[in-house]
């Protein structure tokens, strides 16, 4: 992440994002806006603190100790809350929590092991929504009339967000793009590690996901494949 703050144009498109966001409309009702944010916050603090926990937990058990150590083997969102990140994703709709560290050398089987580690995040946000929608199911068969109330409105727009912003993270992170997991998941499945390929994207990779962002070329990806999950899960459970 500070490789990327020291890139001039990723600051530039970084500011851009921010006043792109701020003459978009989004702030025009302040008090809808913080009513909003208030509501997906839940979600937010539940999906990254889950996600990061997912890889601290899972780069343990495989016998790296660097995530215990530095205080990460928790679902805390205080160990795994990037200020910056958190702030950005508040503000202009994109952000991104304190990556977890870890040490392949540490690891019993390398190879097998980060892969297991990268697919832990997507996989915690996957489990969070199937939970969440189960819970909603329930709330929606057992208390319908809570549900009609003013705070039932409230908590069955809570969970709906859980749910939501979990698929979310979950699509988004499986982008093969540095530094998300799915970057990560195909270096190792082709095993491109050592090769110039991996390199040159990995250096330029979050410059890579920005442009893709800032062109929607992520929502055109990512808006069809949320939808498709977020369906196939109300199907399943409703």
């Amino acid at each position: 992440m500070k490789r990327f703050f020291q890139n001039p144009l990723a600051i530039i498109l970084i500011l851009f994002m921010t006043y792109t966001a701020v003459f978009s409309g989004r702030y025009d009702g302040p008090m809808d806006w913080l009513i909003s944010t208030l509501l997906f916050l839940p979600g937010i603090l539940i999906g990254l603190s889950f996600h990061e926990f997912g890889h601290a937990f899972v780069a343990w058990k495989c016998g790296d100790d660097t995530p215990r150590l530095q205080g990460r083997v928790t679902t805390n969102p205080i160990a795994h809350i990037d200020p910056i990140g958190f702030i950005a994703l508040l503000f202009i709709g994109f952000g991104w929590g304190k990556p977890v560290m870890v040490n392949p050398n540490n690891f019993k089987k390398m190879r097998r092991d980060e892969l297991l580690v990268d697919l832990a995040g997507v996989t915690m946000n996957l489990i969070l929504a199937v939970a969440f929608t189960g819970i909603w199911r329930l709330l929606a068969q057992f208390f319908p009339e809570f549900l009609a109330s003013s705070m039932g409105s409230i908590v069955n727009e809570i969970v709906f967000n859980v749910v939501y912003i979990n698929i979310v993270l979950m699509v988004f992170n499986l982008l093969p793009v540095p530094p998300l997991d799915g970057f990560n998941v195909v270096t190792e499945i082709f095993n491109l590690r050592n090769t110039s390929l991996y390199y040159t994207i990995y250096n330029n990779g979050f410059l890579i996901l920005m442009l893709l962002i800032l062109f929607d070329i992520t929502d055109r990806i990512l808006t069809p494949a949320v939808i498709w999950c977020f369906d196939t899960l109300v199907m399943l459970f409703f």
